[in-house]
């Protein structure tokens, strides 16, 4: 047994965090009166007797015991497993592995095929920069950083719980910690510390409320202690959760996880950087895909177009208001009585949907349209008579398959475990999506996957349901009356004139099939309480299998979605991916996820849900964007532009539409009962929209690079100022400020129709934007006022340097054939760095690329590095054809090229 450490927790490391000034901590803390009452069972949980280690096994990189329970089952939820085993490894020297898991191996265990593991590379536990102690009696561990002894976890706040329906694991905090992460919420990016509680439950949520869970269960927090560095810790388990953050009667600090399933799987990232944990926790979860470069720019959607005209007047309409449109998308509109690999034959005949997409095609514009999971059940249609034939949906303990309801009316649900699904899923894609016969999109948007389910309760009959409710809704039976306006630049049969054709009825459903399900190693504890045990998650819509597929459900392999629920989404997304891949095996695939998990930035992106035209959802997206991108790996977010549910007006979207423009994924789309809010229908919307969208297209390479060195290194492309700053104590709660990359300091108007805007410049030297004003920051706020719904404050931080094209235009491709501008921007020591990567945009091998590095050196600009892409065949501009020098005593100096990247080039002042 070892005692040394504990004599000193309370004196190391514990006191050390940083004060938390923090100019943007605009939205109160939890009101005592609303927390959920978690601490009620404290005090039995407190008797309970915890664990005793024994057998400890120790290597050079590893430590393995046998943790048994030390006294009398408490039992205060579940029954307490007695007999528990230990793993310890020094996994690489900035990554420790903690798992504590059943000695039998039945508890649940996260698939392998849903989040692979990392690498052991055996790291020498002498040369790791983190230490794992142990105490044996009773059974507790620290971690803690051995450069200065900071200690980062330690377990000795409350005895382990560890019960078939119940785990509980404490950890002292520091007093005042800032905290980052345990996504996906709309709640403050620096975390709450007295009273509150993030639950992990995919659920849909409509109107992103604050204080609860939302779609996505990424279990990974960040701390950071200014100059004593940042660490991270992943909990790898996707059982629902309540994970409790507050303060001990006697002021001790703490985290808690509170689990009803699952094994106890950490994993500590060392950092010590900010970026380096952001790093650390990519090689974990997956490295961020690469994304074509056509999904930077301006997207359009909303649900309720009502026919295949009004998409192509939507996207005409943006043309003639000279507001470029990359990607024209459509909700479940288009679908036959909205069923998933389907045209409306009457609003959205197929042959006209194949029209708009060859138009767009030649426009060089692209087309998405939405995916949901559930299949309707009835007979007819070839989707559903294909997966009961091959087998592929989940099942009722009966064998039956399991009912839901969703757009479609009476809907049976994928299991993605079954052996049949991919291919009978891929098939249907391709099939859809073949260029001949179906519909050449260029992406699809998956939708309700948490998964949705519009049954309330496990009393729901489903098919009654959906006949009293008409789900869906009888549609009408002819196409919306023609305007008489011509819609320019699309073929005649959009014209005045056109016409559709007749609906068609689908047969009643055919007979259910059976299978048996099995339980088996790892796979999760038999005969548990399925819908309601007795330690309650916070569920914001109720019980576990309220408004979803029900938790007792079997999936192929035996699990249940008790403990799989959570990645139901996340497994969706990746067998859409794997399609798309099939269908298209030379191209990135691009795929648009509701429902998260941890990792599920490996393949695919995500928006932030459905959320409200208000300036409060306007300030949210971006708390959410730096969690998101920073924290959880997925670089490629945005939220609804403007706003989706209820009705924007023009100067809140005008100012969303800047807004937008600095995150990564740009996407205006409305509710069906909200009014259309596409940017040409206000004048100062599309004045906004028009210079942001001119602004983010010469920005695109400076953009693009940024996402590939996430992809390649994980250093986020979208940074909070604490990644930049660690050191300076301001930035550590500042939510409403960004880094675009790491020169692009975004501080957008936040209050409430005011045009004024407070933001804090680190001390450091900055240039104006749109003046090129070398500005110095003082480490304090500066107020602006007169901003203008046309106007976004930008700063470029010293030292840095931005490529970016001379010209917009009106799509990416076209984007791309405009030459580069070399923007230099000395620091206070009067030198600068930046870069840029080029590739053929949308291609997965790439065997040309460039990757150049710019350095100034206070009188000459010298590049370096690969020029293997020379332009490729589309007729891409890679001259540089001027050198901007900012900061100089005469002013900003020009020096006119042009100089071609296929080699290194220096230029003088």
């Amino acid at each position: 047994m070892r005692v040394s450490l504990l004599a000193v927790v309370s004196c190391i490391g514990l006191a050390s965090a940083a004060p938390r000034p923090s100019p943007q901590w605009s939205d109160p803390p939890p009101d005592p009166a609303n927390v959920p009452q978690f601490f009620a069972a404290e005090t039995a949980l407190n008797e309970c007797p915890g664990y005793s280690a024994s057998n400890v096994v120790k290597t050079d990189s590893t430590l393995a015991a046998d943790l048994t329970l030390a006294g009398v089952a408490c039992n205060q939820y579940s029954d307490d497993i007695r007999d528990l085993k230990l793993l310890v490894e020094y996994q690489t020297d900035k990554r420790l592995h903690v798992k504590i898991y059943d000695a039998a191996l039945n508890v649940f265990q996260v698939h392998e095929q849903v989040l692979p593991r990392p690498e052991n590379e055996n790291a020498p536990s002498s040369a790791a920069a983190l230490q794992f102690d142990l105490v044996e009696k009773p059974f507790s561990f620290t971690v803690r950083r051995k450069e200065n002894d900071e200690i980062l976890f330690d377990t000795s706040a409350a005895q382990l719980v560890f019960e078939t329906q119940y785990v509980r694991l404490r950890t002292r905090l520091p007093k005042d910690p800032n905290l980052y992460g345990l996504g996906e919420h709309s709640d403050s990016f620096r975390l709450h510390t007295q009273g509150y509680q993030r639950v992990m439950y995919n659920s849909e949520s409509p109107n992103i409320p604050n204080g609860k869970n939302l779609y996505g269960t990424h279990p990974v927090y960040f701390e950071h202690r200014g100059d004593k560095g940042t660490h991270g810790v992943f909990l790898l388990n996707s059982d629902p959760m309540n994970i409790n953050i507050n303060q001990t009667e006697a002021g001790d600090q703490y985290l808690e996880y509170n689990t009803i399933g699952g094994v106890v799987d950490l994993y500590f990232m060392a950092g010590k950087q900010p970026a380096e944990v952001s790093s650390q926790y990519a090689e974990i979860v997956g490295f961020s895909a690469m994304y074509p470069y056509w999904t930077f720019g301006f997207h359009q959607c909303k649900y309720g177009y009502y026919d295949i005209n009004m998409v192509a007047e939507v996207v005409a309409n943006y043309s003639t208001a000279n507001i470029p449109l990359e990607v024209m998308w459509t909700d479940i509109d288009y679908m036959n009585l909205r069923m998933d690999f389907t045209t409306d034959p009457n609003h959205f005949p197929l042959k006209k949907v194949q029209e708009l997409v060859r138009t767009l095609h030649s426009r060089k514009q692209r087309y998405v349209l939405i995916l949901d999971p559930g299949v309707k059940a009835v007979g007819n249609y070839s989707t559903y008579e294909k997966g009961v034939e091959q087998n592929v949906f989940l099942k009722h303990e009966d064998g039956t398959d399991y009912l839901g309801v969703q757009w479609a009316g009476a809907v049976v649900w994928p299991d993605w475990f079954a052996p049949n699904t991919q291919k009978w899923w891929q098939d249907e894609i391709a099939s859809f999506m073949d260029p001949e016969t179906g519909v050449d999109l260029d992406g699809i948007w998956v939708d309700m996957n948490e998964a949705s389910n519009f049954c309330q309760d496990i009393t729901c009959n489903p098919r009654k349901k959906a006949e009293d409710e008409k789900i869906p809704p009888v549609p009408t039976e002819s196409p919306r009356p023609n305007t008489g306006r011509p819609i320019p630049g699309f073929p005649e049969s959009f014209q005045p004139g056109s016409s559709g054709t007749k609906m068609v009825k689908a047969r009643k459903s055919e007979p259910l099939h059976r299978r048996q399900s099995s339980n088996g190693t790892m796979k999760g504890l038999p005969d548990r309480e399925w819908f309601e045990p007795k330690y309650a998650i916070n569920n914001h819509r109720g019980k576990l299998s309220d408004f979803t597929i029900y938790t007792n459900t079997s999936n192929y392999d035996g699990t249940r979605q008790y403990d799989t629920h959570n990645y139901y989404g996340h497994m969706m997304a990746f067998a859409t991916h794997s399609a798309m891949l099939a269908r298209r095996p030379e191209v990135r695939p691009f795929v648009l996820s509701r429902s998260t998990f941890a990792g599920s930035g490996r393949k695919v992106t995500h928006w932030f849900g459905d959320n409200e035209s208000s300036w409060e959802h306007y300030r949210t997206s971006i708390r959410q964007m730096l969690a998101w991108v920073a924290v959880h790996q997925m670089p490629m977010v945005g939220s609804d532009v403007c706003g989706f549910n209820a009705n924007t007006d023009e100067k809140l979207c005008a100012r969303w539409a800047l807004l937008g423009a600095f995150q990564p994924f740009y996407r205006n789309h409305a509710e069906e009962s909200a009014i259309p809010q596409e940017f040409y229908l206000w004048p100062v919307v599309a004045d906004a929209a028009r210079k942001a969208i001119d602004t983010r297209y010469k920005l695109m390479d400076y953009i693009y690079t940024a996402l590939y060195y996430q992809t390649t290194t994980g250093v986020p492309m979208i940074n909070p100022l604490f990644y930049l700053y660690p050191s300076d104590a301001n930035t550590f709660g500042i939510q409403h400020q960004w880094f675009y990359g790491d020169a692009l300091l975004i501080s957008p108007v936040t209050t409430d129709y005011s045009d004024t805007v407070t933001y804090y410049l680190p001390k450091d030297i900055f240039y104006d934007y749109w003046t090129h004003e070398r500005i110095e920051g003082h480490g304090a706020n500066v107020t602006v006022s007169n901003v203008t719904l046309t106007d976004i404050p930008v700063h470029i931080r010293g030292g840095t340097i931005i490529p970016f094209r001379a010209n917009s235009a009106n799509t990416t491709t076209d984007l791309r054939k405009q030459d580069i501008w070399v923007l230099v921007c000395p620091g206070a020591d009067g030198t600068a760095k930046g870069r840029l990567y080029l590739d053929e945009g949308e291609r997965i091998e790439q065997p040309n690329v460039s990757e150049i590095e710019f350095t100034w050196d206070g009188n000459k600009l010298n590049t370096l590095g690969s020029f293997g892409f020379q332009g490729g065949n589309g007729g891409e501009s890679i001259t540089v054809a001027n050198v901007q020098v900012l900061g100089q005593k005469m002013g900003k100096r020009d020096i006119k090229g042009p100089w071609k990247l296929t080699e290194g080039f220096s230029v003088s002042l």
